[in-house]
């Protein structure tokens, strides 16, 4: 990746990390007009940069977080001794004869300061993930490019249906559901695709359940039936109690969070 398209990954992800803080922060200070502002200006903001990254950058289906956090206990780095050791064709490993066990030999053991402790098995693994998540991306033709810009535009597209039919009407569900489905329907004629992709496109799957906790559909049919759910698991379930209870209480804050409910 080149390094303006670092940058905007980055911005990217920062946005994605500060955008529930800025919401809660900007209705505490300056209400609920000042929380409806930072919310069209994040996703505004987050459009603009996925766009440039679709179409300019050529970015293919774009992952959330962004940027994939970085396993570093799975993430280890090809040290130079290893390198030498590959290229002069040294042997890495040795196989017991009777316990047909695979141990490190010798001649390829790095330093003590860097020295990998895993098995030869773990990092042959912790390699191929390496090179599963550098792999490009895959090329997007233009109903692709049409359905991830679909997908792209659909909170700004959301936010615009909320300030014409209002938050209790159920156009803007609606129009939400049908541009997801859109999306997801027109991405699934890709092949193809790599472990990444294949993964992103699962979530967005999974995340259409959350149309149950989106208003209206929440207010009017799921509330009752998921509360009723919880505190029937509390009563007889032993030790769910636990879990269930606090999440009785929290669900209705939760709900009222537009980026956690709808970002």
């Amino acid at each position: 990746q080149s390094l303006p398209q670092q940058k905007l990954l980055t911005w990217l992800s920062v946005l994605e990390c500060v955008e529930v803080f800025a919401e809660m922060g900007t209705a505490r200070v300056w209400g609920e007009m000042g929380r409806w502002t930072i919310i069209v200006i994040i996703q505004l903001a987050k459009a603009i940069l996925r766009l440039l990254l679709l179409l300019w950058y050529k970015a293919g289906i774009q992952t959330s977080p962004p940027i994939v956090p970085l396993n570093r206990e799975q993430q280890k780095p090809l040290h130079p001794q290893d390198m030498e050791d590959s290229s002069s064709g040294k042997d890495h490993t040795y196989v017991g004869r009777r316990s047909s066990r695979v141990v490190r030999s010798l001649q390829s053991t790095p330093s003590l300061q860097s020295r990998h402790w895993g098995s030869p098995q773990q990092r042959e693994e912790s390699q191929s993930r390496r090179a599963e998540m550098n792999q490009p991306p895959t090329p997007l033709g233009l109903q692709e490019t049409i359905a991830e810009s679909v997908y792209i535009a659909r909170p700004l597209l959301h936010l615009l249906s909320l300030g014409v039919w209002g938050q209790r009407s159920w156009k803007p569900w609606l129009l939400s559901a049908v541009l997801d489905i859109s999306s997801l329907s027109l991405l699934s004629d890709l092949k193809d695709l790599n472990r990444r992709e294949q993964a992103e496109l699962r979530r967005r799957t999974i995340l259409l359940l959350y149309y149950l906790l989106r208003s209206p559909f929440y207010d009017r049919y799921s509330e009752g039936r998921i509360l009723l759910l919880l505190r029937l698991l509390a009563d007889y379930v032993p030790g769910v109690g636990f879990v269930t209870r606090p999440l009785m209480d929290y669900l209705p804050a939760w709900q009222k969070i537009y980026f956690y409910n709808w970002g």
